[in-house]
């Protein structure tokens, strides 16, 4: 072989690895806490200002049918990053309890439970395949130094460890701890508490101080491939507004909360385009579960917790990737966040865990909008208590101790209102089965969550922390 002829082929071999390296697109995933289905204009919202939500969804994809694997925000939290339902790790409070140590279906401060380290997050798969990753915002999946987003593939943290009413303004307590009220509530940077949530004031503030750490680490790592998570706090109660956005509310604080989050929304778009990353990075907008306390389910029957009707897990989604997906689609095949891991490694060239049951699926076609795409999920399970075949629904649920058994037609009936239970028994029979087949496989292959000996508290006192707005003046 000739020098000419080696120096040409050298190249080209370089010049391919240097544009697969980059072409690994930068995954943005932006989880809202406690949206409802209806509280975006691109979700038929006529009140909810969403400027940026709405060119969001004209330059991408609509997703109709995406849901949660979960009504609460643990568990849920635990499902997205996992690719697994909650139940079947031990992080729902269901089917695994460790004897003598409360169960509930949310982590609490201080409390023993947590993300096992042993489980493979999508942080930590990307990780592996040469990705920087961030984490901004609520955390919720164990405050205990071994369940933290450091712990499970997260580069960088800045955020709260659970949810913003577990604080000494909630004065119902800690049911882990059983007193009240609760420890102050950090803000933490990595793994150390650097500043507290001192009062609405600081509350207003989250939004704005999350969005403001996820475009610093966009900022920072444009060169090379970053997964950006960011788990907002807003708009989970309680809400207080920043009084610019409480003033374009109108005094609605709901409103305000909202638009906030679009606002944020809107900041992060337009650093990525700025920055000139638009074409290389998929956006993604979610919700952890249905809407809780005033928020809209649009035309949906439910909200946060409690049985499975369609507005406690079917959440507004929206993906975004110029030049790639096309502007205006809407999408109908039905998605679960469950399915994100696969879906990411499918488009990153990473490597799925192959020692574990994953229960996600590869939904690629659907996040990107493609035409005529299917969804690979014949049959949905709404945890254990739910199921849709076709537009055909059951909903399980438990009535003074009894199983009662429901059955919609989605086709016709969106929001749930008509039982067609007592008219097709024959139909609620075979779905019945079907879940009940799909409970006992969980059951079957269980992995445990992860128990702290000696659990305590981030903060048992403020001491020197400054308040948030403090640490934001310095």
């Amino acid at each position: 072989m000739s020098f000419l002829s080696f120096l040409l082929l050298f190249s080209a071999f370089f010049c391919s690895s240097l544009l697969a390296e980059i072409q690994k697109p930068n995954i943005v995933l932006m989880f809202i806490d406690d949206m409802g289905y209806g509280d975006i204009g691109p979700f038929g919202n006529k009140i909810n200002k969403t400027p940026h939500l709405d060119r969001m969804a004209e330059e991408g994809n609509v997703l109709t049918q995406f849901y949660v694997a979960n009504t609460a925000c643990t568990p849920s939290r635990a499902a997205l990053l996992t690719g697994t339902y909650a139940n079947r790790i031990g992080m729902d409070g269901g089917l695994q309890k460790k004897e003598g140590i409360p169960s509930f279906i949310v982590n609490f401060p201080g409390d023993h439970r947590g993300l096992n380290p042993s489980e493979i997050t999508i942080a930590e798969m990307l990780k592996e395949n040469g990705y920087v990753t961030g984490c901004f915002g609520k955390w919720h999946l164990g405050d205990q130094p071994e369940f933290m987003p450091l712990a499970q593939g997260f580069d960088t943290y800045f955020g709260i460890p659970y949810s913003n009413d577990m604080w000494p303004g909630n004065k119902r307590g800690n049911p882990v701890t059983n007193r009240g009220p609760y420890e102050p509530l950090p803000i933490m940077l990595q793994n150390k508490a650097v500043a507290h949530v001192s009062d609405d004031y600081d509350q207003a503030l989250l939004a704005e101080v999350i969005t403001d750490e996820a475009i610093k680490f966009i900022r920072k790592n444009k060169k090379e491939p970053f997964f950006c998570f960011i788990p907002h706090s807003h708009v989970h109660n309680p809400r207080f507004a920043r009084p610019k956005f409480l003033q374009r509310a109108e005094g609605n604080v709901n409103r305000a909360h909202v638009e906030e989050v679009d606002d944020s929304i809107g900041r992060g778009l337009n650093i990525l385009r700025s920055l000139k990353l638009d074409k290389n990075t998929l956006v993604m907008f979610t919700s952890d579960n249905g809407g809780a306390g005033g928020m809209s389910m649009g035309p949906l029957r439910g909200g946060k917790g409690g049985p499975k009707y369609e507005g406690h897990m079917r959440v507004p989604t929206l993906t975004w990737w110029p030049g790639t997906i096309k502007g205006g689609t809407k999408t109908q095949a039905i998605g679960v966040t469950t399915d994100l891991l696969p879906t990411f490694a499918k488009l990153t060239g990473s490597k799925i865990p192959n020692d574990r049951k994953i229960d996600g699926k590869n939904i690629d076609g659907i996040l990107l909008g493609k035409k005529g795409v299917k969804s690979p999920h014949k049959i949905h399970y709404y945890e254990v208590d739910g199921i849709r075949r076709g537009d055909w629904k059951l909903v399980k649920k438990k009535v003074k101790g009894k199983i009662i058994r429901e059955l919609y037609d989605l086709s016709k009936d969106l929001g749930e209102k008509k039982d067609l239970a007592e008219t097709m028994p024959k139909m609620v029979e075979e779905l019945d089965q079907l879940l009940e087949q799909h409970a006992a496989s969980i059951a079957g292959n269980l992995r445990p969550p992860a128990y702290s000996k000696n659990p305590k508290p981030i903060l048992k006192e403020v001491g020197n922390l400054p308040t948030l707005r403090e640490y934001l003046k310095k």
